[in-house]
């Protein structure tokens, strides 16, 4: 059986890659991760405001020291506690590439132009094989329309694929007027990859005390029917390769990821849940699934419940849509449970 296939360039033995996560901070959960199979291994964003916060508390220090005795350094301001600043990031790219024998990508997280997209440079100097770059635009203003917003976005992609000769995914939010067109401008721009959605933690509200209460919680396989729909709309249409992230939860989650069109499945919160050696424990499951029901390799599987395959996918998808809405009916057990 090939379970083998290709995602920014790389050929891998199989599609099951874990995704941006805290894991890659510990050395010994990143070993683990390859000896159960990792093909790739993804590490969490940096983020564009680390860089300018660096940049910034650098020249406040420098300005306050000028006038002051080398010895009164207990007022000085400290960053932020982000996971890794900037320099521990390039050190641990550093370290994981020197642990493990499998493609290390980088996470650039970005959402405006400027300077800070020359640390993608950096980052392919300190051995990063390819760079996940994240678009995340907060579109609070009125005055922002979605034209803006998408023509800002293509533009740190551009400027981004300036910067490095690398493999270039870019990870995207959901919320797209039209995610094909824009993962068609995406490509244009220099993406090679491109993966379906980042999952955005949202704060929640404590009504009680007035305060913003910021909780994550784990995904669930709910959450794969957004990314299966769009990645089979973009699947045959744009000519980049494709990823999902988010929902992924065991073997069936993985195998309908391919058969939308999918060319690689990253999974995080399962091993967040279950542990790095749950990878092996997902592979297996998959090989075991395409085995009994006679796929002999991915390449098969791939996309043949993609939209491409329908010769009119807008009417497919709306007959779908009521479809669903009329042919919804209460079960025997719920109706008893309404009228208890």
């Amino acid at each position: 059986m090939d379970m083998s296939t290709n995602y920014m360039g790389f050929d891998l033995p199989h599609p099951l890659i874990p995704g941006a996560s805290p894991m890659v901070d510990d050395m010994d959960t990143v070993r683990r991760l390859e000896d159960a199979g990792a093909p790739m291994i993804i590490m969490h964003s940096i983020f564009e405001e680390q860089l300018a916060q660096e940049e910034l508390y650098v020249d406040w220090t420098i300005a306050q020291g000028q006038d002051s005795s080398s010895e009164a350094s207990s007022y000085l301001a400290t960053p932020y506690n982000f996971r890794l600043g900037p320099d521990a990031y390039l050190k641990q790219l550093q370290k994981i590439k020197a642990a493990v024998r499998v493609p290390v990508i980088a996470s650039l997280n970005g959402r405006t132009l400027g300077g800070w997209t020359s640390y993608a440079k950096l980052l392919e100097q300190a051995g990063a094989d390819g760079i996940e770059l994240n678009l995340y635009d907060l579109a609070l203003s009125a005055f922002r329309d979605s034209t803006d917003i998408e023509r800002e976005s293509v533009a740190i992609i551009q400027d981004v694929r300036k910067a490095i000769q690398l493999p270039l995914a870019v990870k995207l939010s959901p919320f797209y007027t039209s995610p094909v067109h824009f993962v068609a401008q995406a490509a244009k721009a220099g993406a090679g990859s491109v993966v379906i959605f980042n999952r955005f933690y949202q704060a929640d509200i404590d009504i009680e005390n007035l305060t913003v209460k910021r909780e994550l919680k784990l995904s669930t396989s709910d959450e794969l029917l957004p990314r299966l729909r769009w990645t089979a709309a973009i699947s045959g249409q744009v000519d980049c390769q494709l990823a999902i992230t988010g929902g992924v939860q065991n073997a069936r989650d993985a195998v309908k990821c391919l058969m939308v069109g999918a060319d690689a499945v990253q999974i995080v919160s399962a091993l967040l849940e279950y542990g790095p050696d749950h990878l092996k424990v997902l592979r297996d499951a998959l090989a075991e699934w395409m085995r009994a029901n006679e796929y002999t390799s991915v390449k098969q599987m791939k996309g043949s419940m993609s939209m491409a395959r329908s010769p009119e996918p807008e009417l497919f998808e709306r007959g779908n849509y009521i479809r669903i809405l009329q042919g919804w009916r209460k079960t025997e057990s719920e109706m008893d449970s309404f009228w208890s």
